[in-house]
């Protein structure tokens, strides 16, 4: 896997377009910046890397167009040290521009075979820390709650319950929900009982599922 020049000012291109779109946050234009997008796809898609469009990834599952990694990781407000849950691991994009950022990255995938590579792939390319986990994301991962942010990388007809529950107070989830468009929720956990919810833009995303894939 090479990162050359060329790779590199197309990212500086794709950062140029995502402020154009009202992307602000320094640290996320640094690290989308940062991050070869094109280790993350098909060879068949290189060419088409920096471009702000999604790519399959395989088992019907979709790397997010740019802007969109982009949108949800600045409304995640992202600190350095941040504990942050990710539920749909996918190709691993996500979750590396999140590292990249310095936070502390736990998974979760229910696709086997993607779990797989994107776990193999973030160690080889120095985001070993990312730590990758195979179950069902609908749960969540109580065993290593409190977490200071959640994301959910999929569009869920409801807020998974268990997923609140393991944010800290003071904490937020950055979630997709509806049925056949979504819209990007923020849910900030103020109190114990207690959650404020700011609704902004629609998106498409793939279905949130629960349960682990079964073996094809």
């Amino acid at each position: 896997m090479t990162d050359t020049y060329r790779h590199k000012g197309l990212r500086k291109r794709l950062v140029a377009s995502l402020e154009q779109r009202g992307i602000k946050d320094e640290a996320v234009l640094a690290a989308i910046g940062a991050v070869p997008r094109h280790f993350f796809l098909d060879n068949a898609f290189e060419e088409h890397a920096y471009e702000d469009k999604p790519f399959p990834i395989g088992n019907e599952q979709t790397i997010s167009q740019p802007y969109t990694v982009a949108y949800m990781t600045e409304l995640l407000e992202v600190k350095r040290g941040d504990r942050i849950l990710e539920i749909g691991t996918g190709s691993g994009y996500q979750a590396a521009i999140l590292a990249a950022m310095g936070a502390r990255v736990f998974t979760v995938e229910r696709q086997e075979a993607l779990y797989i590579s994107a776990k193999k792939l973030l160690a080889a390319i120095g985001f070993s820390s990312v730590r990758c986990f195979f179950r069902d994301g609908s749960k969540g991962m109580p065993e290593y709650a409190p977490y200071d942010k959640i994301v959910v990388t999929a569009g869920a007809p409801v807020v998974p319950e268990p997923l609140l529950r393991q944010l800290r107070t003071g904490g937020m989830l950055i979630i997709p929900v509806g049925e056949d468009v979504q819209y990007m929720y923020r849910i900030t956990r103020i109190a114990e009982t207690e959650f404020k919810e700011e609704v902004f833009d629609a998106f498409r995303f793939v279905p949130f599922l629960e349960g682990v894939a079964p073996k094809k």
